[in-house]
């Protein structure tokens, strides 16, 4: 996945907290059981870590090492996000959200943009405390999607993926795939529902694959408002597969065969590697939103 060396960044659209302290010592999720549940179950792409039914702890969040690097300085130009992983990431964002814009005006619609949030450690949102472990999610209350960076590299050391820059784009995909259900409409369908193979969780999450696919095959082709040229300039089959990978390693069949040594699909949240990737793909395919409807 190859950028526009010469295109300009939108920061605005990421907010970095890096290196912060939760504002006034707020509780955050706990350790022990809790925090072993967050990492199973919140790893998957989640919707916010409430839906997750953790406990919050009473002990404040600890100081976090010095600030990070802004990516208001640091992320100014396509090249930046040839070269650095952060910058990537808002690269990653501006393209999602122009591919987005677009396709809901060609339908009569208005996009809202939603903010990436990048955080370390824990964060505070709308849809409560946040540890990292609950890995990258969207929270509908506050409509931003929130992202520990850490993230992709333990989803090669702990979830065996591949890894590469478009694994890292296909998560970022589908938390924006959230997005676009929850100005939809179609997002609260997860919620109140019993987990399983067939629950509305499932589909909820299955479809956000897809609208990751739908965006990705559009992504060489729509031209950014600012230059009128695509941010993203080079797609190629092998960034495909490392995305394809990367949905596979997190089904819920390969997650909890990995952390508990049996499958059981009457607990299944987002679906199995095999379906993800077959939504993934048929979004790749068609390139046609329409076509992701998992509820039918």
């Amino acid at each position: 996945m190859q950028f526009d060396d010469d295109a300009g960044l939108d920061t605005s659209q990421v907010q970095d907290q890096r290196g912060s302290r939760l504002p006034g010592g707020r509780a955050t999720i706990g350790g022990g059981l809790a925090g072993l549940i967050a990492l199973v179950a919140g790893l998957f792409f989640g919707i916010g870590p409430d839906e997750l039914g953790l406990t919050e702890s009473d002990h404040p969040p600890e100081a976090t090492a010095s600030s990070a690097e802004r990516v208001q300085e640091r992320c100014r130009t396509g090249q930046d996000a040839n070269s650095r992983e952060d910058c990537r990431i808002v690269a990653v964002v501006n393209s999602a959200q122009s591919f987005w814009q677009q396709e809901f005006r060609r339908r009569g619609a208005s996009y809202g943009r939603a903010p990436t949030v990048f955080f370390t450690g824990r964060t505070d949102t709308a849809c409560g405390a946040a540890t990292s472990a609950v890995g990258p999610f969207y929270c509908p209350g506050d409509r931003k999607v929130y992202l520990d960076l850490d993230f992709f590299r333990e989803l090669r050391t702990k979830f065996g993926a591949r890894g590469g820059p478009f694994a890292h784009a296909y998560v970022v995909a589908h938390e924006y795939g959230h997005h676009v259900q929850n100005l939809s409409g179609t997002l609260r369908r997860s919620q109140g529902g019993r987990p399983g193979a067939d629950s509305a969780s499932v589909k909820v999450e299955l479809q956000a694959d897809c609208y990751a696919g739908v965006w990705a095959r559009h992504a060489t082709g729509t031209p950014e408002e600012s230059t009128g040229r695509p941010l993203i300039t080079s797609l190629t089959e092998a960034d495909v597969r490392d995305g394809l990978d990367a949905a596979a390693a997190v089904g819920d069949d390969r997650i909890q065969e990995r952390f508990q040594g049996r499958v059981t699909p009457e607990s299944w949240t987002h679906g199995s590697a095999a379906q993800r990737q077959r939504w993934f793909s048929a979004g790749f395919r068609t390139g046609d939103a329409g076509r992701c409807d998992t509820f039918r």
